[in-house]
């Protein structure tokens, strides 16, 4: 049996103001930074084996929040890096509604249908997302461990161990700084919880968008 604990990197100012972040390497903000202390301060009693970050200071910021109560290092881990959103990099909420209002609504209805300009698909970041954590089973057969990636990426990891197809992406609910845990049995996954973040309760923070 292995244990894979599955967290989302904390908030950053690009979360706040609904810009498109992609592989632009935003760090966390001051709330961002507590929440990432508080996720490692939860699993602190936890055994984890390994910690693996997307390589972006943003989760490997938080991915060292959680490493650092196990005195274990951070692996970064490339293909768990935040998906390419192309042409959409940097640009806000609203403009991209406005400059590509088609794709946009295609985003939003029918999202496994879209490519982004000069960017990736969802199809694209679940190849490589699970091929990195197909490889790393066997590393760690009866083993807990622990992958740090963003929005994105997560909602895809979840729907593939959900058995869900990508188009179901939207009904994944993915927090800042929040943590999901998989256990793999039997050749199978089952899920422990989605989307825990019950310990940022100190914070007083309110619901954001999903962004």
């Amino acid at each position: 049996m292995s244990r894979v604990f599955l967290v989302r990197h904390g908030q950053t100012a690009w979360n706040v103001g609904e810009i498109f972040r992609g592989r632009a390497d935003i760090p966390l903000d001051e709330t961002g930074k507590h929440e990432v202390h508080l996720a490692g301060e939860t699993l602190k009693d936890e055994t984890l084996h390994a910690v693996y970050s997307s390589p972006l200071s943003r989760s490997m910021e938080t991915a060292e929040n959680i490493a650092k109560f196990h005195d274990i290092s951070v692996t970064p881990l490339d293909a768990i890096i935040d998906i390419s959103y192309g042409e959409w990099e940097g640009l806000g909420n609203q403009e991209v509604q406005q400059k590509y209002p088609e794709l946009h609504a295609l985003w939003l209805s029918e999202p496994h249908k879209v490519l982004f300009p000069g960017g990736e698909s969802l199809d694209e970041v679940r190849s490589r997302t699970m091929a990195a954590l197909e490889d790393l089973l066997p590393k760690h057969k009866d083993e807990n461990f622990a992958l740090v990636a963003h929005r994105v990426p997560n909602k895809v990891i979840c729907c593939a161990l959900l058995g869900l197809d990508n188009s179901h992406f939207w009904r994944i609910q993915q927090d800042t700084a929040c943590t999901n845990l998989f256990v793999y049995r039997n050749g199978q996954w089952i899920i422990s919880y989605l989307n825990d973040t019950s310990y940022l309760r100190s914070l007083g923070r309110g619901a954001l968008p999903d962004f």
